[in-house]
């Protein structure tokens, strides 16, 4: 049954080969990339195309393929079979792709001995901190590692035939509406040419990174218990949220169940917890963090909403910006309060060094709202000793001075965070 399974893969493999793909815009010297002799761990959640990236970076050369996302290939897995298996379907390959390795149990301890045996490996995965940490654990030193998101704006015009000009009313116009729609419907990619699919195959995601990624990889019995926090959290995306009001909320037994059940929900990549910056890494583990999502899609298919929060989606869509742009939480982005409890949405951190303070309002145009929001960020940046500022809106553009200060006004579709 093996090898059957293994041709029925190949067969897979080649008719995916045989697709046209919207390129990545991956920070990756694909050569350099290959020739390593490391591990390729390319992570991310469900449906985001990290397959469809490892078969672009692999469709030019000689590879062998295992999808673990089959139950005949798990079903009594015996390792030197498969490999004799392999020989025989793909002779002589230079790379082996194992996709999803995190459905193989114990796959950590025998990817440790393809590697001592010279086997050149490219793993994708989605479950990050868990395949990270065993990786590590087990090959310290050995992998690289790359994290595959939903399509990015650039990547979402892109991939709709749609330019980034604003040269003529018209072209302004096209763009917009293009931007509205990733705001409100993402960048999975089977979503954007077919909207009228959406809710029903992100719902569908969504479900399946519950019972697929964390209730069977985990084995959890409580599953309403997670399907609660993981509502509550769609609920409260871009808003502070603690353990201690998850448990009270939602009547938890204990507050370590609710730490638990987030943890997991964060390692298989459906939400990020955005910690508040402070000097003192105790205060910081103390404060309340923001809760964001992964897609905006996951938002609009899932969460129960009374009105379309245009501004809650602009800022969970910058915070998936900064995370594209390759910043990480705890490590290089934060939000901000000041001592007067005035926020800054986004604080970037490189080295020891604040380099950006990034606010985001959907609708800057009243004059109230402008004063509110300068007044927020300059007094942040006194207090953080930062003078690179920016106010990410839907479609206002310009400069402000204010206290000796610039800050950079610009439309969602023009910024480019700085790293």
């Amino acid at each position: 049954m093996t090898k059957e399974t293994i041709l029925q893969q190949k067969y897979e493999r080649d008719a995916l080969l045989g697709k046209a793909y919207q390129p990545r815009l991956l920070d990756l010297p694909v050569s350099d990339y290959l020739q390593s002799s490391l591990i390729k761990l390319i992570t991310g959640p469900r449906r985001a195309g990290k397959s469809v990236c490892a078969l672009l970076i692999l469709r030019d050369v000689n590879f062998a393929y295992l999808n673990f996302d089959d139950a005949q290939l798990l079903h009594q897995f015996n390792e030197d079979e498969v490999m004799q298996h392999l020989q025989e379907v793909y002779p002589n390959f230079q790379y082996l792709l194992l996709d999803e390795i995190q459905n193989l149990s114990g796959w950590e301890l025998w990817v440790s001995k393809l590697y001592r045996r010279g086997i050149n490996l490219v793993i994708t995965g989605s479950n990050s901190k868990l395949l990270s940490s065993e990786m590590a654990t087990t090959l310290t030193g050995r992998f690289l590692n790359i994290e595959i998101l939903p399509f990015s704006l650039t990547e979402y015009l892109s991939y709709r035939n749609i330019s980034q000009e604003d040269d003529t009313a018209a072209q302004k116009g096209k763009l917009l509406s293009a931007v509205d729609d990733y705001l409100h419907n993402g960048g999975f990619a089977e979503t954007i040419l077919t909207p009228s699919i959406i809710k029903t195959y992100l719902s569908s995601v969504y479900d399946s990174v519950l019972l697929k990624d964390i209730v069977n990889r985990f084995k959890i019995r409580r599953i309403s218990e997670l399907s609660n926090i993981a509502s509550y959290l769609l609920a409260n995306f871009t808003n502070p949220i603690s353990f201690t009001n998850i448990t009270q909320e939602l009547g938890l037994p204990s507050k370590t169940t609710a730490q638990k059940f987030c943890g997991y929900l964060l390692q298989s990549y459906l939400f990020f917890f955005l910690p508040m910056y402070n000097n003192k890494l105790q205060l910081m583990q103390k404060a309340a963090r923001k809760v964001y999502i992964v897609d905006n899609g996951l938002i609009c298919a899932k969460a129960f909403q009374l009105s379309q929060n245009l501004g809650r989606l602009l800022e969970n869509a910058v915070f998936i910006r900064l995370i594209q742009a390759g910043l990480n939480v705890e490590q290089s982005l934060f939000y901000y309060r000041s001592r007067n409890n005035k926020e800054t949405d986004f604080v970037i951190r490189v080295g020891n060094k604040i380099t950006e303070l990034v606010q985001v309002c959907y609708d800057f145009s009243s004059p109230s709202v402008q004063k509110r929001e300068v007044s927020a960020i300059v007094e942040c940046a006194g207090e953080l000793k930062c003078d690179n500022l920016t106010v990410v809106t839907w479609n206002e553009e310009q400069k402000i001075e204010n206290n000796g200060l610039v800050i950079n006004v610009m439309p969602f579709y023009k910024w480019k965070p700085i790293k």
